[in-house]
C-alpha cells in the first residue's frame, strides 16, 4: 500500500468515526405537538371532486368558519386532521363519500407582543421556537432609555402569571437560562 493509499484510508476512517460521533450526540425531540388551526388562520378545504364546496376561508374570530350546505363548523383548537374529519362528517348526508383535506395555508394565529423601551413595538408572528432574545431582536432592540434587567414576559395560557426576566441574565455566561416564547405571550420592556 503506497503513501496516498494509506492517507486516503486514514481520512475515510477518520471521517466515518466522526461521522458517527456526531451522529450518535444527536438528539431528536419528539415533544412537538401536531399544530392546532387557530383563529385568524388562513385554511385550504378540499373537497375531492366538488369544486363548488372546496374553498380557501380563514378562521373568524370566535373560532368557526362557514362551509356551504353544513354551515358553521368549529374549527380553532382542531389539527387539520380532526377538521377535516368532522367537515367529512357533516357533509356525509349531502356528498356521497366524501373526501375532505385541509392545509393551513397562513399561519396567523401565534403572535407574541412586544411592547414598551424597543425600537418597533408590536405583534410579531411566531413561526416555530422563538426566544425572547429573539423576539427583542425582532423588535429592534432596546431603545435608550430601556430598562433591560426589568423585562416581564406577560403569560396568558392556562397558567397564566408573570415572568420577570433580567436581561444581564439571559447574557451571562454562568448559567442564564433562554425563555421560550408562547403564542400570546406579551413581552414587557419598561
Amino acid at each position: 500500500m503506497g503513501k496516498t493509499s494509506a492517507g486516503f484510508w486514514t481520512v475515510l476512517g477518520v471521517m466515518l468515526l466522526g461521522g458517527c460521533a456526531h451522529q450518535s450526540q444527536v438528539k431528536v425531540d419528539n415533544s412537538e405537538q401536531p399544530y392546532r388551526i387557530g383563529r385568524e388562520d388562513v385554511l385550504d378545504i378540499a373537497v375531492w371532486r366538488d369544486a363548488e364546496l372546496s374553498r380557501t376561508l380563514p378562521v373568524r374570530p370566535d373560532g368557526y368558519i362557514s362551509m356551504p350546505m353544513v354551515g358553521e363548523v368549529h374549527a380553532a383548537g382542531k389539527t387539520p386532521t380532526e377538521l377535516a374529519d368532522s367537515l367529512k362528517e357533516a357533509f356525509q348526508p349531502y356528498v356521497q363519500e366524501p373526501r375532505v383535506t385541509v392545509i393551513v395555508r397562513e399561519v396567523n394565529s401565534s403572535r407574541v407582543f412586544v411592547t414598551g423601551e424597543v425600537a418597533n413595538p408590536g405583534a410579531y408572528p411566531l413561526r416555530g421556537r422563538v426566544s425572547l432574545l429573539q423576539a427583542i431582536a425582532l423588535a429592534g432592540g432596546f431603545t435608550d432609555f430601556a430598562n433591560s434587567d426589568g423585562i416581564v414576559v406577560i403569560r396568558t395560557d392556562s397558567k397564566g402569571g408573570q415572568i420577570p426576566v433580567r436581561y444581564s441574565d439571559l447574557i451571562s455566561p454562568d448559567g442564564g437560562h433562554e425563555v421560550m416564547l408562547r403564542p400570546g405571550d406579551t413581552v414587557v420592556v419598561p
